[in-house]
């Protein structure tokens, strides 16, 4: 079975094969970011979360400190289900849940999608993990990983793949997180985490795991 890595190293490979000159902007963007250093006031090792409550997707509301209660949190902040590379990570993070679950910790992925009754058919919102809509996101701006979506990016949306991502995040359309992972323990501090402005780029589950067995 392929890593996640592997899997997305395909699927930019096909990207580019397929639009070069799109894949070429994307990688312009992320440079950019790197020189300004996006990212860089994402919640570090040893900071402590703060608390929130956010809708699932049948909008009940869900709250960190009732989940850090029950284990450490691994919390995953993932673009939308529009994203063919979120959902390849939220899929490879969904077969290793029985580990996730084995040692104690409770796996969240939060996006800024609106939780409406037609996300309940989604593969992402049927999966065995809890989903919460991050509307404005603004938990990711708590955790430090909020960016503006480059115009350029969002017209490839509108244009090419016909995404009305104002319509999916109820509103805000210029607004999404970075994707990363934090491992928050029982008290809220983080423990481990992965951040990376190309989004192309995840973490690993064997990785998220091993950490997970150094705080247990």
């Amino acid at each position: 079975m392929k890593t996640l890595k592997e899997q997305t190293d395909a699927k930019i490979a096909a990207g580019r094969k397929a639009k070069p000159e799109f894949m070429e902007g994307v990688d312009a963007i992320i440079n950019k970011a790197k020189a300004f250093q996006q990212g860089a006031d994402a919640l570090k090792l040893g900071e402590k979360a703060v608390n929130f409550e956010l809708p699932n997707q049948k909008g009940e509301l869900i709250s960190l400190s009732v989940l850090l209660k029950k284990g450490p949190v691994i919390i995953t902040f993932y673009r939308g289900s529009w994203c063919p590379y979120c959902n390849l990570q939220l899929r490879a993070l969904q077969a290793k849940l029985a580990d996730i679950h084995k040692l104690g910790a409770t796996l969240v992925a939060i996006s800024p999608e609106v939780p409406d009754e037609s996300l309940t058919e989604n593969e992402i919102n049927n999966m065995e993990f809890t989903v919460l809509s991050d509307q404005d996101a603004k938990v990711a701006s708590q955790f430090g990983v909020a960016w503006e979506v480059p115009e350029f990016l969002l017209e490839h949306m509108r244009v090419d793949r016909q995404l009305d991502l104002k319509k999916v995040n109820n509103g805000n359309a210029s607004v999404l997180p970075i994707p990363a992972t934090f491992i928050l323990g029982t008290d809220g501090i983080v423990k481990w985490n992965y951040v990376n402005i190309d989004y192309r780029t995840r973490s690993e589950p064997d990785d998220i795991i091993e950490a997970l067995k150094k705080i247990s």
